[in-house]
Parts: C-alpha cells; structure tokens; sequence
C-alpha cells in the first residue's frame, strides 16, 4: 500500500500529539543491577588531607557505605601513640560493620643494604602485629628505599620479598608486591611480575594501580596474562587527559570516570567469580582534600559503583 505525503504527515502529527514522552536512544546501567563479585574500600589517602584522625576516618568510610578501608601505618601508629587501644578500634571496625581489608606501610625490605633490610623487617613485623590486632590480614609492599637510583637485581628482590612473604605468613598479615610507577625499580607491571614469579612462594599477591600503571609505562593487557586470585585488591583511580606519565603526579588522581584510564577493560580483566576482588580508592587530590570528607568518600563510592556497573553490563 503506498502513502501520500499528505497522509504520512498527517499520521506523524497525529502520534506526535498523542506521545507523552519521548523514547530515550539508550539508557545509562542503574546502579546494582549488574552481577559482580567486587568489595568496595576506600584508602584513607582519599580524605587525608582532612587530618581526621584514624577514628573519625574509619567513621566516615563506614558512614559513606563502603565495605571495607585500607588504612595508613602511620595513621595507625598515632592512634596508639596518643593512648588509643587496638582493642577498642577492632571493635569499633566490627561494631560499624567495617573490614580492614589492607595497610599502607614503607618498610625498605627490598635495599641492597644489609643492615637497613634487617632493620627493615623488623619494622614490618611490628607493623604486621599491629595490623594483626585490628583484624587487618594485608599489608602494602612497595619498593619503598629503591626509588630513585635504578639497576636492581629483579632475582635478589625476588629473594627479598621470599622473606617478607614468610614474615607475613607467620604473623598472619600477607604482603601485596605493589607496582610504583614513579619509582626507579618495580614501575613496570611486567618488573613485579618478574619477582612475584621467581619468589616462588604460593601465597605471593600483587597490587596493581590504575595512575601506577599508567605513570610506569605498563600495558594495562598486561593484565589478562595475570591469575586472578594473584590480585586481592587494587587501587582504583583514574587520571586526566592531555597529561603525560612524566608530568603527571599523585596529586593528578581523580574519581573513576572522571579521566581516560581503561577502567571498563580493567574491571573485566580484574573480576573473579569465585572470590572477591577488593576495589580501593586511593586518591590524593588536593581539591578534594579542601572539600568536606563524608562528601568526597561518598562521592567516590557512587563513582566506583557506576564503573563497576559500566564494566560488568
């Protein structure tokens, strides 16, 4: 049957006047309908700049909804110096429904000098006791002490975090082999895994690092020849656009979703079915630091959740 012009405007206006809204092109995932297996933790790094007090931040965190927090040692080591009692603060943790899922801590465990490596896990087993007591089982291992001079031997720094490793698996708190993408040593994903691999211990994890990965030059594909159950937790972040690796800067972090990183690809990459993947937000923006910080935490969270939602759709 053909129609005249005139009747197939005439149909048009009369299905014009009869619409009440019009039918959207697409529309965007509702957060919590995707099927996932990722925790949500927020790194106090993110509302440092506030100067909260370990207390008040593991306040806000559970406040802003998040699963889990990632805290600082030295954050940790103020609370007690002040009179605080790690007993009162596993409690608080366990009151307020909140897991301490990792720490950030910079023992050197990875020099070449002797006596500082010694000393150095010793620092750690303080610190993993601590972290023991406030039912915190991970603890960060960056290649704190080898930033700035490069050459180290990727087979001696395999031996090294063999140690640390087995600290860890005798105090009961696991160290994650963090990728530093400023740092002279472990900047590059295929580094850590150079060394995860030849330490040789089942147990051995790594922290990956959206803004690392991009500041140390890594292909984030590098990602898919990893094992799953090898990541427990990463930093989740994103960075600007038209800022190169060698200008850009911890400060330069934003939300998820505010910059370029692949974070669709990487989730993907990242999601395990069989067992939780802690997501944690670290960020050290200074406009955010100026701003309330149950706002930001939340606000983080939402955007966290969004990408998740973004990847997993």
């Amino acid at each position: 049957m053909n129609l005249t012009r005139r009747k197939l405007l005439t149909n048009i206006t009369a299905l014009s006047s009869t619409a009440i809204l019009p039918m959207p092109l697409f529309s965007a995932p509702a957060l919590g309908t995707a099927q996932h297996n990722f925790k949500f933790c927020l790194n106090t790094s993110t509302i440092m700049g506030q100067d909260l007090g370990i207390v008040k931040e593991i306040e806000t965190t559970a406040k802003a909804g998040f699963d889990g927090i990632e805290v600082w040692i030295n954050s940790l080591e103020a609370y007690v110096k002040e009179g605080g009692k790690l007993t009162d603060l596993k409690k608080r943790l366990d009151d307020l429904g909140l897991k301490a899922e990792n720490a950030i801590g910079f023992a050197p465990w990875i020099v070449d000098n002797n006596d500082i490596r010694s000393a150095a896990l010793e620092q750690a087993k303080r610190e993993m006791d601590m972290l023991a007591q406030i039912g915190c089982f991970r603890l960060a291992a960056p290649p704190a002490g080898a930033t700035n001079e490069g050459g180290l031997d990727l087979m001696k720094a395999a031996e090294r975090f063999r140690a640390l490793v087995e600290l860890g698996e005798e105090m009961g708190v696991m160290p994650q082999l963090e990728v530093w993408g400023f740092s002279k040593n472990l900047s590059r994903l295929s580094e850590v895994l150079f060394v995860a691999a030849e330490c040789g211990h089942p147990k051995t994890r790594i922290l990956p690092d959206a803004y690392h990965l991009f500041k140390g030059g890594s292909d984030f594909d590098g990602l898919k020849l990893m094992n799953k159950k090898s990541v427990e937790i990463f930093h989740i972040n994103d960075y600007p656009d038209k800022m190169n690796r060698k200008e850009i800067g911890d400060k330069d972090r934003v939300y998820p979703g505010d910059g370029i990183a692949p974070l669709s690809d990487i989730l993907k990459d990242l999601h395990d079915p069989e067992q939780p993947t802690i997501l944690s937000l670290e960020l050290f923006n200074r406009d955010y630091w100026k701003q309330d910080a149950l706002e930001v935490a939340k606000t983080g969270l939402t955007k966290m959740k969004l990408a998740v939602e973004q990847a997993m759709a």
